[in-house]
């Protein structure tokens, strides 16, 4: 339960127990309410008695479950309090200790700028996957990093020491989707002038965006409505290739997943075609496309295509098979 919750329980107890007390006292020892009231804190306070005492068994019997009731009351308030405050002071010291740690340690992870409806999907994609670190501004969605236990920065991710300080001189890539097309095409300005080898992927909401953040050095600029309508439109025209997407998406968990691999010097597999490399009969994988070293893609590649170092085969198949494919494009034995 969030500390803030049980201070207010503990004070909606104190209230009720000033209630019973009240009640009580002026039922059992014949009181005024405002007699009653001034016995219950002279009870809950333990400063003690004076012109007013209780006299009955009854009473006597409240004034002990008040004073006990008080008394508990206050090491529950003083525990919370102690929590509260030790929390941050051991966070502060330790927490962020521990996170620069974990962020000088970092290398080929990527940045994401922005933890909104978007990055947030990201990050729940990717976590099982790659290394990355997020950087977001706004203190509400930072205690949302802290639940998930991302590693994160609070900063303003258009700042140049802020994406020094998460690595970028050593990051894979940036992903850049704030909400503001201007704030998202300086961000790809500053990263590409601090790392001119890095990939950057950006967002774009107005479609004429897109064009100054490729000027600006994006590797790949996505618009998220224009994605959602071009798969709205494929779910009309194309409903069954639509579900065969949506059973090949990482979110949608099955067995049959889309990969990717890169053929390292070392692999068994290059310099075979792709009869002779006997991928479908040991993976089970289907490759659907090759991505050469030079960028060109290669559809549906003929048998007798000759596999070469550095291509990047795109395969179709279970998880199981592409892993063992997977082994064999490394070149681990």
């Amino acid at each position: 339960m969030p500390a803030f919750r049980r201070i207010g329980l503990g004070f909606l107890f104190l209230c009720i127990l000033i209630l019973i007390g009240v009640a009580g006292f002026a039922f059992f020892e014949h009181r005024s309410l405002f007699e009653a009231f001034y016995l219950t804190l002279m009870t809950l306070t333990t400063v003690g008695y004076g012109d007013i005492v209780p006299h009955t068994p009854a009473g006597r019997v409240l004034a002990i479950i008040v004073a006990f009731g008080g008394a508990g009351l206050f090491f529950y308030a003083v525990g919370v309090v102690s929590e509260i405050v030790l929390s941050e002071v051991f966070y502060n010291f330790f927490g962020r200790r521990q996170m620069e740690k974990k962020l000088a340690s970092l290398k080929d992870h990527y940045i994401i700028c922005g933890y909104g409806r978007i990055g947030k999907h990201i990050c729940r994609l990717i976590a099982r996957e790659v290394a990355f670190v997020v950087i977001e501004n706004d203190p509400k969605v930072i205690r949302d990093l802290e639940r998930e236990g991302y590693l994160f920065i609070q900063g303003d991710a258009t700042n140049e020491e802020v994406l020094l300080k998460a690595g970028i001189e050593k990051a894979r890539g940036v992903i850049s989707v704030l909400r503001s097309d201007a704030d998202n095409v300086y961000i790809v300005l500053t990263a590409r002038s601090l790392n001119p080898r890095i990939f950057i992927m950006a967002r774009a909401d107005e479609e004429h965006v897109a064009k100054r953040l490729k000027q600006a050095g994006a590797n790949k600029v996505f618009s998220p409505y224009l994605i959602g309508a071009r798969r709205m439109a494929l779910a009309i025209l194309r409903p069954a290739v639509t579900d065969f997407l949506e059973l090949t998406s990482p979110e949608a968990n099955l067995d049959l997943q889309l990969e990717e691999m890169r053929l390292s010097r070392t692999s068994p597999l290059v310099g075979k075609d792709l009869v002779s490399s006997r991928i479908r009969e040991i993976s089970g994988a289907i490759i659907l496309a090759v991505k050469k070293a030079t960028g060109e893609m290669v559809f549906n590649p003929a048998p007798t295509y000759v596999l070469e170092p550095g291509d990047t085969l795109i395969a179709l198949g279970r998880r199981e098979g592409l892993s063992r494919l997977e082994k064999l494009a490394s070149g681990e034995r």
